[in-house]
């Protein structure tokens, strides 16, 4: 199943799509898999793992501190394909989020095959521009991985018209500004910055769904977004259920029940 038929089935049941993130490597390889398989028997539509890196720039204090016991235990890229190989088996959409200096690093072409080599549906990239991205769309066209960039509120309509054309499978609204992390409301120019977005998507005739990631943590907000977006993005509620577990088994029912939580919000928002 591709990102974009994941969006279209939720939108034939009249619900939004629930994406959820871990990175990989957190708690442990096995417990980052684990924790995955459980957000998608709970309920998640497309899963998005995380690759750890060292600056991680946009993460908000709950990812950085995920991503840094991984990176001490040892994670490396390859354990990033591994957990994308484990979780796409489950038969759901699975992405990877990642700043580009890694892709870069490792080198673009051969990211791109050994991505599509592990089962990976494409990759979010929320720090590179599709000006910038030239090697990368050209490696994912190659390897028929979607490529996923972000708009913000900050977007006019000239860029969100680029982003959105250089985008496949659907195109990531960030609605708040700053970093990453779970709040207690979601910002109030969130369904604007969506409703900008697919019209601008609409003028040609285009179909692409648009997510909406940053903020979400329970299911009442999960309801919120769902009434206006056509996914709603949860990774910090997710980490933070495995930060404040005891063991990694309750750590797994944790993530289990706020996907069910979600999965049930999404339903609700339509």
């Amino acid at each position: 199943m591709t990102v974009k038929t994941a969006y279209d089935k939720a939108r034939a049941e009249n619900r939004a799509a629930l994406v959820g993130y871990l990175p990989a490597g957190f708690p442990t390889f096995d417990g980052a898999v684990e924790a995955a398989k459980a957000m998608v028997d709970a309920g998640c539509d497309v899963i998005e793992i995380g690759l750890p890196y060292t600056d991680p720039m946009m993460d908000g204090p709950t990812i950085q501190d995920a991503v840094h016991r991984a990176l001490v235990g040892g994670v490396r890229v390859a354990d990033v394909f591994r957990t994308v190989e484990a979780v796409a088996a489950t038969g759901v959409p699975t992405l990877v989020m990642t700043y580009w200096n890694p892709v870069d690093h490792y080198g673009v072409e051969r990211f791109a095959r050994d991505l599509a080599a592990a089962g990976g549906s494409g990759l979010i990239t929320p720090d590179l521009t599709p000006e910038e991205g030239g090697d990368w769309l050209a490696a994912a066209d190659a390897h028929d991985l979607d490529k996923v960039f972000l708009v913000a509120l900050s977007s006019t309509d000239e860029r969100i018209e680029a982003i959105t054309r250089a985008s496949r499978g659907f195109v990531y609204a960030a609605s708040l500004m700053g970093v990453t992390g779970a709040r207690t409301a979601i910002d109030t120019g969130a369904p604007r910055l969506v409703e900008r977005t697919r019209e601008i998507i609409g003028r040609d005739g285009r179909d692409l769904p648009v997510g909406l990631g940053l903020g979400v943590g329970n299911g009442a907000q999960a309801a919120e977004v769902a009434g206006f977006a056509d996914g709603v993005i949860v990774g910090s509620a997710f980490i933070r259920r495995l930060l404040d577990a005891l063991d990694l088994a309750a750590g797994v029912a944790g993530v289990r029940a706020l996907a069910a939580e979600l999965a049930e919000g999404v339903r609700k928002g339509r």
